[in-house]
């Protein structure tokens, strides 16, 4: 993942200056001496041993002079997410979705982006907010994306009937003929009401145009429900499924196996959040979301590497890897696995709060349940750090080890790309690319 173009340039350019140099001293240099002595005398000087190893092993000289200097890659703030039929990046300055329409071609939307707030900068805070913002203005996209690539797009059968909108005609028009849309105007038989055709198409857009927008008023409400309902079965899910669980695994054994409770749980939810996301990438529909989440994490890794971005020519990038350790599916892999250390440590065992609240044990879960709930953006801000740090430091050992259960976590999240999705990940990339790239490092 290096560029060392620029490197070779410059040693050989280093070569040339030696070359030059060692000639000038030859040329240069006065004789004091015959030529006869000059020629014949042993040369024991280690400054012709350096000229006669330049001379007579060249391929050592070039192994010492063109040795590639190793630079560390260029680490980006620019950040994406998988779309439907699409990608979404996002920069310092800016944000881009590129999705694959159904013609072929693909549609680029660009928005300036807002400058961090101080919530969105502070250690330990901005983890819990750029959560909440990502997750926002990524579904907003997700949305949209589903429109833009048509999949949402009813086909609707133009119908070749008369006008007939009654609800939108007056008491004068409904008794009327009826009228032949082709027609330029229609006098009726008494002569004392002309009907413009003109009229009629301004009625007949402004029903249509009526009727859009409630189809999005209607959309965006479904959306709004789609996400309450989503979160209420992911808490269900990860949090009481576990919890009740281990409640009714401990009354079958019959034995105190309280001290295991978080550790259980949280093994349980792991569990289910590896079979959640294994189902999931059976359906097609996500598992070419899935694809594109593999071109997202391609060029961003051909973009910390140096290499020329093309959306027409997109070979270069098929050599990197589709996997990152910034990715979302390792940071909620780390939320999980952070909250069965920091439950393990408190003392929120479900039986502890039943008696000391004096409640059924039912619903000290649930309080146990709420506890968790409420510790959860704790948990996130910590993990967030974690992630910024293994990002930066990905070399270093400790955070490798760290880092390598999500990725390979990722292998259920992220496949390998084609090359018109890679097109698009460059689409939604080169918009979001920073002029002075100092600018734009992690």
């Amino acid at each position: 993942m290096e560029n060392n173009a620029n490197n070779l340039n410059n040693d050989n350019d280093v070569e040339r200056e030696l070359t030059d140099e060692s000639a000038d001293n030859v040329i240069n240099e006065p004789v004091n001496e015959s030529t006869d002595d000059v020629i014949n005398e042993p040369t024991n000087e280690p400054t012709d041993d350096v000229e006669h190893e330049l001379a007579d092993e060249p391929a050592d000289a070039d192994n010492v002079i063109n040795k590639p200097i190793k630079k560390a890659p260029h680490k980006t703030k620019i950040g994406g997410q998988a779309l439907f039929e699409g990608v979404m990046m996002r920069g310092s300055g800016k944000e881009a979705m590129a999705v694959r329409k159904k013609d072929g071609s693909i549609f680029t939307e660009v928005k300036d982006v807002p400058a961090n707030k101080w919530y969105q900068k502070t250690l330990f805070v901005r983890g819990v907010f750029n959560f909440i913002l990502q997750m926002k203005n990524g579904y907003s996209y997700l949305m949209k994306s589903f429109d833009v690539s048509g999949f949402l797009e009813e086909e609707e059968e133009e119908k070749n009937e008369q006008l007939t909108i009654d609800e939108e005609l007056t008491v004068d028009e409904l008794a009327m003929p009826v009228i032949d849309p082709e027609d330029e105007q229609l006098t009726v038989d008494n002569g004392q009401l002309t009907v413009v055709k003109a009229k009629m198409q301004k009625k007949v857009k402004a029903k249509k145009a009526k009727k859009e927008d409630d189809g999005k008023a209607l959309e965006g409400f479904l959306g709004v429900i789609g996400m309450v309902a989503g979160v209420a079965f992911g808490m269900f899910l990860f949090m009481f499924v576990p919890t009740h669980t281990f409640t009714f695994i401990s009354g079958f054994i019959n034995a105190d196996i309280s001290g295991l409770q978080s550790l259980s749980e949280g093994v349980v939810r792991i569990i289910l959040f590896v079979l959640y996301m294994w189902a999931v990438s059976l359906m097609k529909e996500i598992r070419v979301t899935y694809e594109y989440h593999g071109a997202e994490h391609k060029t961003i890794a051909a973009y910390e590497a140096g290499e020329e971005l093309d959306p027409e020519n997109v070979e270069n990038l098929k050599k990197y890897t589709r996997f990152h350790p910034r990715c979302g599916t390792s940071f909620i892999f780390l939320v999980l696995a952070f909250s069965i250390l920091i439950y393990s440590i408190l003392p929120i065992k479900s039986e502890t709060l039943s008696e000391y609240f004096r409640l059924s044990l039912f619903f000290a879960n649930l309080l146990r349940i709420t506890i968790q709930i409420l510790l959860t953006p704790f948990i996130v801000a910590f993990t967030y750090e974690i992630i910024k740090l293994a990002g930066r430091y990905d070399r270093n050992i400790f955070m490798r080890i760290l880092s390598a259960p999500g990725l390979g976590l990722q292998r259920l999240t992220v496949f390998e790309p084609n090359e018109k999705q890679l097109q698009v990940a460059v689409s939604a990339m080169l918009p979001v690319i920073p002029e002075n790239k100092e600018e734009d490092v992690w």
